[in-house]
């Protein structure tokens, strides 16, 4: 058995960002001419008139104050509402493939490795472009890695999941090293007309070398103390879209393609389970939640994490201790996390405790314990 490390993290951010106002605006001019075409229908009582958004209520509501996307015009467009995103050729890389691509650099370079020093592709998001070939297979081919490589998705934990597996293959000598990469389009799979969640989600990708302790020669390296995983099935967060839709026509093109939540319900139910399991992991090993020294946490809403840290520490949490990216990158689903752990850790000393944990769709939680060499 190996003792493992992650000795490298990237982010890829695409281009541009949009604002809340911006998407309020776009929102608000959706509104305005839909129940402008619907007024007759509306005063009948036969249909009911939409509400218009603002600003305070999405920061109120999330913490989020802008996100970035991989298409700005499309989502922006009142007409549209949605990222337009052309089709590629066989012959071209995925955009997820290119966004991996982009992490996968910075990662290998901040672990001092090259693609001869890989022998695994773990690709672990929430939103796969397409069933096969595997999107990982492409990744490793892109970047000239021999082995193998695999897909999985467990939504919004899909990095901490994706860890476990890393770290199991190279603790049992199966891998030297695993590159893990979490490409996000969440925006492609978000109702920008539905007035409770067009804010949530933004696009990115980040990228994690996990590898021998022994063969890790890079100045960012965490020991991962240990992985704990659960699931627990819910409803409360599904997205249905899926090539089985061509099958039951009736569906395509209803609200439950795209991602829909009861989100009071979310709030109510996950954040106690994740307190729960990040406090149980930390007794198994023997350590206490003092001894935890920073919490990088899913980065889907701001008031979840501050619960979830309350509940952990007993008190609100000191700003370093759980760090914030999401009101400027918003919910990246699988890629949260791991944007914080990557903008969150080169200030911490050496023997320094963290917990990577996320949580979603599933529902589905993960935990990973990590010490700062």
């Amino acid at each position: 058995m190996h003792n493992v490390v992650i000795s490298g993290t990237g982010l890829y951010t695409p281009a541009n960002s949009i604002s809340n106002d911006e998407l309020v605006e776009s929102f608000n001019a959706f509104v305005q001419q839909f129940n402008a075409d619907n007024a007759a229908a509306i005063a009948k009582g036969e249909v009911e008139a939409l509400v218009e958004s603002s600003s305070a209520f999405i920061e109120r509501a999330s913490g989020i104050k802008s996100r970035f996307v991989v298409d700005k015009d499309g989502i922006l467009d009142p007409k549209r509402m949605t990222p337009r995103i052309a089709e590629r050729s066989n012959e071209q890389w995925g955009i997820l493939c290119e966004m991996a691509i982009g992490a996968a650099q910075e990662a290998l370079a901040r672990a001092g490795k090259t693609a001869a020093d890989i022998d695994g592709v773990i690709v672990a998001c929430s939103h796969l472009q397409r069933a096969y070939p595997a999107v990982a297979i492409e990744v490793q081919a892109a970047l000239g890695i021999q082995g193998f490589g695999y897909d999985m998705n467990v939504a919004c934990s899909s990095a901490t999941f994706g860890l476990q597996a890393a770290t199991n293959a190279v603790q049992l000598g199966q891998a030297r090293a695993i590159l893990m990469v979490n490409p996000e389009i969440c925006t492609g799979h978000l109702n920008f007309r539905d007035r409770d969640s067009h804010f949530i989600f933004g696009d990115a990708c980040t990228a994690v070398i996990v590898e021998r302790a022994d063969l890790a020669s890079s100045a960012h390296q965490f020991d991962i103390v240990s992985t704990k995983l659960i699931t627990q099935f819910s409803n409360n967060i599904r997205n249905n879209f899926g090539f089985l839709n061509r099958a039951a026509q009736e569906g395509v093109g209803a609200s439950d393609k795209l991602f829909v939540q009861e989100g009071r319900k979310v709030f109510k139910e996950v954040c106690p389970m994740v307190a729960e399991l990040i406090a149980s992991h930390l007794a198994e090993n023997q350590l206490n939640v003092s001894d935890i020294k920073r919490f990088w946490l899913h980065q889907a809403n701001l008031n979840m994490n501050l619960l979830i840290a309350r509940k952990l520490l007993g008190r609100d949490a000191e700003p370093g201790e759980a760090p914030v990216i999401l009101d400027s990158y918003a919910n990246t689903s699988s890629a949260g996390s791991v944007i914080a752990l990557h903008k969150h850790q080169d200030d911490l000393p050496s023997g320094a405790l963290g917990v990577l944990s996320s949580f979603g769709a599933g529902y589905s939680i993960g935990s990973v314990i990590l010490r700062k060499r």
